[in-house]
Formats: structure tokens, sequence, C-alpha cells
């Protein structure tokens, strides 16, 4: 009889262990879902800074343009010499004064100004995804560190080698703010 009740308990406790493991790998895998999170949406963030640059970039060059072209065209103008000359160079100077009344009329309008306005949105759009991620992935480790450290389930980390894992958390408070986008 005595011999039943030890393999009984042999059993249970093997039992408990093996459930107990199987929930370390569940937990486990879930904290590896939450940083894959993390990861996806900053990887977002970073693909879409560079079209954000060169939208600003592609902004201001459209701009400059039009002002080299109206300043260029201007000069050319004023150093005609003959009628044909002064005609040709006036209807262009013309066409660039239309194009730079058009920008200051239509200025929000502006595909890249709307262009701009659409990655400042998708940033800010990223970044909230980026703090959604980063609350899932913090919980998940926070349920697995609470599992790793509490009693008996540290009894099974250590002999399994399951370790704490570390929150992700914004050190520096340069990194706490939301980039400022400025037109």
């Amino acid at each position: 009889m005595l011999t039943y009740i030890l393999i009984a308990i042999v059993v249970i406790i093997l039992l408990w262990m093996m459930v107990a493991y199987n929930g370390f790998v569940r937990q486990q895998n879930l904290v590896k879902e939450g940083w894959s999170g993390i990861d996806v949406q900053l990887k977002r963030r970073h693909d879409l800074i560079p079209n954000l640059i060169e939208a600003v970039k592609g902004y201001q060059t459209h701009e400059q343009k039009i002002f080299e072209d109206v300043a260029n065209l201007r000069t050319q103008a004023m150093s005609a010499t003959s009628p044909q000359q002064s005609g040709a160079a006036e209807a262009s100077l013309t066409g660039a004064l239309g194009k730079l009344f058009a920008i200051a009329e239509n200025y929000p309008d502006l595909k890249a100004s709307q262009n701009f306005l659409d990655l400042q949105r998708n940033l800010s759009d990223i970044e909230d995804q980026v703090q959604l991620a980063r609350r899932y992935y913090n919980g998940t480790a926070r349920d697995f560190n609470t599992r790793v450290q509490s009693f008996p389930g540290n009894l099974i980390a250590q002999l399994f080698h399951f370790q704490a894992v570390e929150f992700f958390q914004l050190d520096a408070e340069t990194e706490r703010a939301v980039p400022a986008v400025k037109f």
C-alpha cells in the first residue's frame, strides 16, 4: 500500500512538472510573440522615416525649383535683346509665375504636402501601434516573470533554465517623446 502511495505521489509530481513546464513554454512563446509585435512596428517606423525625410526634401526641392525657375526666367527676360527673345522669355516667366501662384493658393493641397501629411499620420499610427505592442509584450513578460519567480514555479524554472525577461522600456526622455513634425 505504501508503494502505491509513493508511486501516486511521484506520478502527481511528474504530472505537475509536465503541466508547469508546458505552462512556461506557452508563456515564453507569448513573450516572443509580444517582442515580435514590437519588432514589426519598429521596423515599420524605421521604414517610414526615410520616406518622411524624402517627402520633406522633395517638397522643399519642388518649391525651391519653382523659385529658382522664376529667378532664372526673370534674369533671362531682363537680359533679352530682341522682341522674339523677350516674348519667349516673358511667356516662360509668366508660366513659372502661374506655377508659383498656384503653389501659394493651393499650398495645403500640394501632392507633396498631402504625402507629407499622410506620412505624418502613418508615423503617428505606427507610434500608437508600438505603444500597444509594448503593452502586450510587457504584460506577457510580467506574467512570465511572475511565474519564473514565484514558488513553486521557480523550482521548475531553475530546473529547466527559464529566466526572467526584461521589460521593453524607453530609457531616455528623447526616446519617450513622440517625434515632433513641423511644417
